[in-house]
């Protein structure tokens, strides 16, 4: 398995775009990014100037159904 990478929500955001998510609605600083072929599925992502935590990271990449290697091909 493949060490998760620092990344700023920013970049996850850009790559979660790229997997064909779009953004549904921004409240203060979450962003909440949705699927056209499956609006039930919502992704959470918090935007500040810092590294996401890894464990973070993780539960985002689960909620999108992404795996990691999916994640590094995308950013």
């Amino acid at each position: 398995m493949t060490r998760l990478p620092a990344v700023k929500p920013r970049q996850l955001i850009c790559a979660v775009k790229r997997a064909g998510f779009f953004v549904h609605q921004v409240t203060g600083s979450h962003y909440y990014l949705k699927r056209p072929d499956d609006p039930t599925l919502r992704v959470t992502v918090a935007y500040h100037n810092k590294d996401l935590k890894r464990g973070t990271l993780r539960a985002i990449l689960r909620e999108a159904g992404l795996s990691v290697d999916e994640l590094l091909r995308l950013l």
